[in-house]
């Protein structure tokens, strides 16, 4: 495989050297050695090394949890978790013989091993988690194949076409739109390409401030390389611990710090996609063209239908000089809505603002970890009396933003009074840089949440939207009622969890994320509640003038609803390029279309 030159060459990656289900789970989210559980005492602990909440004790999540869900310590569920697969359970593969043979000879690593193909086999649904908790297993790729560069896709992607196999690109397996699923009508031989050792920094261009990078590196390896050259990109999705850069480009993805940053679009300069009619890429790497449609937005979006980003060139800054986090407390979530909006309108938002409403204030707060010092716990009772006793805030009814500022250390400090200045106009209080330092830290834990319900009987999910700022208030209400309301409907026998935070700002609109969960006993089939409450909500969601989705994607479990969104012309020009670029199906995920 061949290396451009560059003024740094070549910055290597070894984390993902190993077959990454050695240190993740198979069936839930995340690290083996890190989870969320009860101990004898009833207090909530969370396991490992690998976080700042790690070996600590959160005291107060228990309450919490049996309050907001009705659910009981006492009642776990029935479903066996074992943390070994039972390869007898998977079906098993069907080879296509002379593909596998040719595939051979070029020395590309693959596997037809259960274990192997199972991990790739799935996303992070909740319907898909709780299958494989159940030992369920549905059709599974038949083959997984890992090319160590861009030459070595161009190989599998020519030999699948010969062979008529069908390949399906498998990134960091963060996918929440059933992207990875294998279609059970697929009757062809499925292989999944993994491209977790495609992860080198091929060049860094200090004159140009850009780096070209395989498509298959995961985030956190891709910030940690360049940091150590003393560069960065800025792109954090929550996901970036384990999503990859191929994915960040296949679904076109956001991060926490989009507003100093861009998105990944604001981000790509240059990409290069192997697809059945052979590699797409521009002829120039220049920072904007004037050449017709751009070709990169058929490809950022395709969610691995068109073929398989191999790698990219990106923009990069110098890493910030000083970075502050802070916290601002509001009477109510219209206020904070109205200060985020004057925030955008000003343009002088932070690399990060995020408003959570009132339950997911209170949600972040079950989860503050026992506290050693005692000066600490009356210091932090004393702001909590003066907030609502004083200053006669709800506790019922306020909520937070938390900010993130980076740059220049003079410049961050004349930006956060400028911020807190506006904040105080719709009656916010500054809440402190640790609160809003542990928001930022809950954003890694709280997907681990999702497994320790499912141990008691509890399931939830997140899904999302971007919205005008006239519709962001009307939204958050009444899509939260929705749900509300059809879990009654449904039979659902406690109340639910409905939240929602906004989470990026734009000037004309914003990113509303959205979290629901609640308990399931007395449900004979829980997953198929939960999805027709999912279902209805995202009617509300589009009824209410919100997006179809703001960086989760379409995969299979939206795309009912795409030709409503992008019109049947729209619907007709992405099925050509379909047609023209991979006639046979080749990468047959079924994904958008």
């Amino acid at each position: 495989c061949g290396r451009q030159p560059g003024s740094i060459v070549g910055v290597s990656n070894h984390i993902w050297q190993i077959k990454r289900q050695e240190i993740m789970k198979w069936n839930g989210w995340g690290y083996s050695d890190s989870r969320f559980f009860f101990n004898k005492k009833g207090q909530a602990e969370f396991t490992g090394r690998r976080y700042r909440l790690s070996g600590l004790i959160i005291p107060g999540l228990k309450d919490w949890f049996e309050s907001t869900f009705g659910a009981s310590l006492q009642h776990k569920t029935p479903a066996t978790v074992s943390p070994i697969l039972n390869s007898s359970a998977v079906q098993p593969p069907t080879l296509n013989e002379a593909f596998v043979e040719e595939l051979k000879s070029t020395g590309i690593p693959l596997s037809h091993d259960a274990e192997d193909r199972v991990f790739r086999a799935h996303g992070h649904c909740l319907h898909e988690i709780f299958a494989l908790r159940e030992g369920k297993f549905g059709r599974v790729p038949d083959m997984v194949v890992w090319p160590n560069c861009h030459n070595d896709v161009v190989k599998i992607v020519e030999l699948a076409c010969k062979h008529n196999v069908c390949l399906i690109p498998y990134g960091g397996g963060t996918s929440v739109s059933s992207a990875l699923e294998c279609p059970p009508e697929e009757t062809r031989s499925i292989v999944s390409l993994d491209t977790s050792q495609m992860n080198r920094i091929l060049w860094i261009d200090e004159k140009n401030l850009t780096a070209h990078v395989e498509a298959g590196i995961v985030g956190q390896d891709l910030e940690r390389l360049l940091n150590e050259s003393g560069y960065c990109t800025g792109h954090e999705p929550d996901s970036m611990e384990f999503s990859s850069l191929g994915g960040w480009v296949a679904t076109r993805a956001s991060g926490m710090k989009k507003n100093v940053y861009g998105n990944i679009e604001d981000l790509v300069v240059h990409v290069k996609m192997v697809t059945p009619q052979g590699v797409i890429e521009k002829s120039c790497q220049g920072p904007r063209m004037s050449t017709g449609p751009d070709v990169h937005h058929f490809i950022m979006g395709s969610e691995g239908t068109l073929g398989v980003v191999t790698e990219v060139t990106m923009k990069i800054r110098p890493m910030p000089e000083y970075q502050k986090y802070g916290s601002v407390v509001f009477p109510n979530f219209e206020q904070g809505v109205a200060c985020l909006r004057e925030v955008a309108r000003q343009r002088c938002a932070p690399a990060s603002i995020r408003l959570m409403d009132n339950e997911q204030f209170k949600f972040g707060h079950a989860l503050k970890p026992q506290v050693s010092s005692i000066f600490t716990s009356f210091l932090d009772g004393l702001k909590k009396f003066y907030i609502t006793k004083f200053k006669g805030f709800d506790p019922n009814r306020l909520c937070v933003a938390t900010l993130l500022f980076e740059g220049d250390r003079e410049k961050v400090l004349q930006h956060e009074k400028q911020v807190y200045d506006i904040a105080a106009k719709f009656g916010g209080l500054a809440a402190g840089e640790d609160n809003g330092q542990r928001g930022y830290m809950l954003t890694f834990v709280i997907a681990y949440l999702r497994d320790l319900g499912m141990d008691y009987y509890v399931i939830g999910e997140s899904f999302e939207t971007s919205v005008p700022w006239d519709r962001v208030l009307d939204i958050c209400r009444n899509v939260k009622a929705r749900i509300i309301r059809e879990c009654k409907d449904k039979g659902v026998q406690f109340s639910p969890l409905s939240t929602c935070r906004v989470t990026q700002t734009y000037d004309a609109g914003a990113c509303v994320y959205f979290y629901f969960a609640f308990n399931y006993r007395g449900l004979s089939d829980p997953v198929h509640v939960y999805e027709q409450v999912e279902h209805a909500a995202r009617e509300e969601i589009l009824a209410n003038g919100g997006s179809l989705s703001h960086h989760h994607g379409v995969g299979k479990l939206r795309k009912e609803w795409m030709r409503d969104t992008i019109s049947k012309v729209g619907m007709g020009m992405l099925k050509s390029v379909k047609d023209y670029v991979d006639p046979n199906n080749i990468f047959g995920n079924r994904n958008l279309l």
